[in-house]
């Protein structure tokens, strides 16, 4: 197989962008041409990095493997192999139903794949890796697996028990993406909050951010997913003091109802939450604060969603993220509840969240209007220069829309004044 292309299609979230992008540097030490590209049938071997975490991400991972199974059949690809966390939950059901792909192998299988590829692992070169996405921004996974037990959640049964990685390890591989050329570094875990109780018996998060604070090599330091039970409140003052940490904190509450987090198996209460909330906004001011909830569990009925909806309505979360909820095997909710609410119903609380925070993000988008904001450049897009302040993370989150007559750059910094807002975009001009 050597000088043979091999293309990685990456599904889902981050962590599996960042697990293919040090698999790709792997395969390309051994000597092989890469590619990452999911539009490219005809590319050699091809390996799909699949995501298994609700019912929507598993029939895209299904979808993709189906399409690429075609191009198999049609010999326009040699060889086809299936990683991550589909793989990773299905592995038999897999072989059985589409027994065309060559192998199926799960997460952490680094070295099985290699192997299969006829190359060794190169363990020296595991905190490098080929970024895929724009070269000035990048995911910094700081641990892998959950301890949590959340009722909805798969990730503890398919990634394991939380590893978080030493300091000195993350800070080896910060240097590295700062070397090639990264200036936005976004940190990202199932769990940050949790970081380093495992490792070092103490929360090592805030720790962690202070000696990646004083390298002073990235101009913006994200979080990402800072669980709410046992918030570390000493990234508080860090968060409020340093320039360069974005004040964007994304903490995902899930619900608001007593009754509801207690059948989803959150470890924290309504007052316990709001209590934090508005610690977060009072004592940092002009942070925006993200978070992610979930319609239609098991359990929430008329009156669990009305207060959910008063809760959104009241708190006015600066971005929002809405999931329905999806029936997965091997979580504590698939043992013991019945998944009785109709998809529409949640389809339908779910359009009812949005609706309420489309309005909410209208009105703070409007405050912005006039005003001056630094501004990073992720790509351009027909007319426009595509966008971020340090309120936003790329793919999620809204962006600023600026016109390409401006001539801006991908991956520098500029000042721009707001000059339209709608729902979730910001349109501006740069000055001087």
């Amino acid at each position: 197989m050597k000088n043979k292309k091999i293309n990685i299609i990456t599904l889902g979230c981050s962590k599996n962008i960042v697990d293919s992008e040090v698999l790709l540097k792997q395969i390309h030490a051994g000597g092989f041409s890469i590619v990452n590209d999911q539009e490219n049938v005809r590319s050699g071997t091809v390996i799909i990095n699949t995501c298994g975490f609700i019912n929507d991400a598993k029939e895209e991972s299904i979808d993709t493997i189906l399409r690429f199974v075609k191009a198999k059949q049609a010999n326009r690809i040699s060889s086809l192999y299936v990683i991550g966390c589909l793989s990773e939950r299905y592995k038999d059901e897999l072989r059985a139903e589409i027994p065309e792909v060559d192998r199926y192998f799960g997460v952490n299988s680094m070295k099985e794949i290699l192997g299969e590829l006829g190359m060794s692992l190169r363990e020296e070169m595991l905190s490098d890796r080929i970024l895929t996405g724009p070269p000035h921004y990048a995911y910094l996974k700081i641990s892998e697996g959950c301890d949590r037990s959340c009722a909805f959640c798969a990730i503890p049964a398919i990634r394991g028990k939380y590893v978080s990685r030493p300091v000195e390890e993350i800070i080896e591989e910060a240097l590295i993406l700062s070397r090639k050329g990264v200036r936005e570094l976004i940190l990202i875990a199932q769990d940050s909050s949790y970081y380093g109780l495992d490792l070092y018996r103490e929360q090592k998060l805030p720790g962690l951010v202070h000696e990646l604070l004083n390298i002073e090599l990235f101009e913006w330091i994200r979080l990402h997913y800072l669980y709410p039970a046992n918030f570390p409140v000493d990234m508080i003052p860090l968060i409020r003091d340093n320039p360069a940490l974005c004040s964007y904190i994304e903490i995902p509450i899930q619900h608001i109802s007593d009754k509801m987090l207690r059948l989803m198996k959150r470890s924290h209460s309504r007052k316990e939450t709001e209590n934090l909330l508005y610690k977060l906004r009072q004592e940092i001011p002009g942070a925006a604060i993200r978070t992610t909830l979930i319609a239609g569990h098991p359990g929430e009925t008329e009156r669990e969603f009305n207060e959910l909806k008063e809760f959104v309505s009241e708190f006015k979360f600066d971005r929002l993220g809405v999931f329905a909820y999806s029936h997965e095997e091997e979580t504590y909710a698939y043992n013991n509840y019945k998944d009785e609410i109709p998809d529409e119903i949640k389809k339908s609380r779910v359009s009812e969240l949005m609706e309420i925070q489309r309005n909410i993000s209208l009105d703070l988008n409007k405050t912005s209007t006039g005003k001056v904001f630094r501004v990073i450049i992720d790509r351009r897009e027909g007319d426009y220069f595509i966008g971020r302040t340090e309120y936003d993370s790329p793919e999620v989150d809204q962006e600023v829309l600026i016109p390409a007559e401006h001539n801006l750059k991908q991956g520098n910094f500029y000042n721009i004044k707001i000059t339209q807002a709608e729902e979730f975009d910001l349109f501006g001009i740069p000055v001087l």
